[in-house]
């Protein structure tokens, strides 16, 4: 699929990564309807986007909200084919399974749990299923899902939610290839490794320099490392079901 034939919906898109993908696609000409919870962030990006030749559509929802959901994937398709889902929403709330503190023990709360599997995988599955049945129904020759994981989905310690949820969207990315390449649907995805993006944060300066100390290219990656990935996915259209690992050699 030729960029700037790209009509996306990119999910998480008022920062980070997110953000990034939406604005390299709509300076690549494609169109794009940024969805996110933060609606400050949207409007930044649609004022970023009036400077840029794609054209930007702005919908504040939350990816967990089914009925959300369905209204900005049929949003997305009103007056424009769409062909492209980035789902890249996505939230961290890490802790350990159990721990001791003084002499108490403290565990991870099941609503912790829930939260962050309800927007990084059943996000995911709803806007997957619902751009999906939106392709089927118009007869689309052509679609690409791109699903961003993480190399935390083969695990690591106090992220057992996020790690769930990543892992759970790779396994989701090879069942859906399978399942939509039929009518012309490929599913792919990225998995990055340490960003420079808000979510580092969350992220302890004892756990960042270990993680920069076994990093082989000696640098956190950046969001557009991660967009060069998205794009081939989009581009080549021999690619299915697999995922593609950005993280600078830090899982070698």
């Amino acid at each position: 699929m030729e960029i700037e034939d790209v009509s996306a919906i990119v999910t998480g898109a008022a920062s980070g990564i997110g953000r990034t993908i939406a604005i390299e696609l709509l300076r690549s000409r494609a169109n794009v309807v940024a969805v996110d919870v933060n609606a400050r962030g949207l409007e930044a990006l649609q004022q970023e986007s009036m400077l840029l030749p794609g054209r930007l559509v702005a919908a504040a929802a939350n990816v967990a909200d089914e009925a959300a959901v369905v209204k900005v994937v049929k949003l997305a398709a009103t007056g424009a084919k769409v062909n492209v889902l980035v789902n890249n929403a996505g939230v961290v709330q890490d802790g350990l399974l159990v721990q001791r503190a003084n002499d108490a023990v403290i565990s991870l709360p099941s609503a912790q749990w829930r939260r962050v599997l309800e927007i990084n995988l059943e996000g995911a599955f709803l806007m997957a299923r619902e751009f999906a049945t939106v392709l089927l129904e118009a007869r689309t020759e052509l679609g690409v899902i791109v699903n961003i994981s993480s190399i935390v989905s083969g695990g690591n310690m106090g992220q057992s939610n996020y790690g769930a949820a990543k892992a759970g969207l790779e396994s989701c990315t090879r069942t859906w290839a399978q399942e939509l390449a039929p009518h012309g649907i490929r599913v792919g995805c990225v998995s990055p490794g340490v960003i420079e993006t808000p979510m580092l944060s969350h992220i302890s300066e004892a756990a960042l320099t270990d993680y920069r100390r076994r990093i082989w290219l000696g640098r956190f990656g950046k969001s557009q490392d991660i967009w060069q990935a998205v794009r081939f996915v989009i581009e080549c259209e021999y690619f299915t079901g697999r995922s593609i690992q950005v993280d600078g050699g830090l899982t070698i």
